[in-house]
């Protein structure tokens, strides 16, 4: 349990994630543990290869361990069966990555509302909910512009508001400002610290920045699979 006696939000329990390559087997992560309270908002630093993203997609639900749990917002993400997962997924985890990963022959707005379409949500309602996550980013008045149209900041945003419109208690982001210039960056780093201080969003980030993670509440550094504060 975490210090105010509330289940953590994130609870990473000896997991161990072994890849098979042929006859060999590669060990990325080895027997670890994290716990992340709700609303934190942590940084995940570490060289390459030493299992950072591979945890970030156990989080995710995206990838399953080899051994040991992993229980986000009370459920146990290796128990779930694939559809149930993607249920779960689509209501509880918002995804940001690295390269935005937009659709270029949909608006900003059509680009937001895709998670939205595994709900029971109507055209309407889907259009209301992307439009006021574009307002939450600021970029409300660019809601019927392509990718194309847009900077890579803009890009980022518009990837932001898409993995917060289904309002998921989790947002997972894998170097969100790796591919962008030192003001961009700024901005987005700054919009993630409103996501987690006002609307209290609980945010597992992995970067190389340091200046990234300086706007974390806590550092965690991985090392060859080994978790160390």
């Amino acid at each position: 349990m975490s210090g105010n006696g509330k289940a953590p939000m994130v609870a990473v329990e000896g997991v161990k994630k072994v890849y098979r390559r042929d006859a060999e087997e590669v060990k990325v992560l080895d027997g670890l543990s994290l716990e992340v309270p709700e609303g934190d908002f942590v940084a995940l630093m570490g060289p390459s290869g030493s299992g950072k993203t591979t945890l970030l997609n156990l989080i995710a639900g995206i990838d399953r361990p080899t051994a040991g749990k992993v229980v986000v917002a009370g459920t146990d993400v290796a128990q779930l069966g694939e559809s149930e997962l993607a249920r779960w997924r689509s209501r509880n985890v918002g995804f940001i990555f690295q390269f935005y990963n937009l659709i270029p022959v949909l608006t900003a707005e059509e680009n937001v509302a895709l998670p939205l379409l595994l709900t029971s949500l109507s055209k309407k309602e889907r259009r209301e909910r992307a439009l006021t996550a574009l307002k939450v980013v600021g970029l409300a008045e660019r809601s019927q512009h392509y990718p194309r149209q847009l900077s890579g900041g803009q890009e980022q945003r518009v990837a932001i508001a898409r993995a917060i419109v289904a309002d998921p208690k989790v947002l997972v982001a894998d170097e969100p400002t790796g591919d962008l210039d030192s003001k961009s960056a700024e901005e987005i780093l700054a919009l993630m610290e409103t996501l987690n201080r006002d609307f209290g969003k609980t945010i597992v980030m992995v970067t190389h920045d340091p200046r990234a993670a300086q706007r974390a509440h806590t550092q965690h550094h991985l090392e060859k699979g080994v978790l160390s504060l």
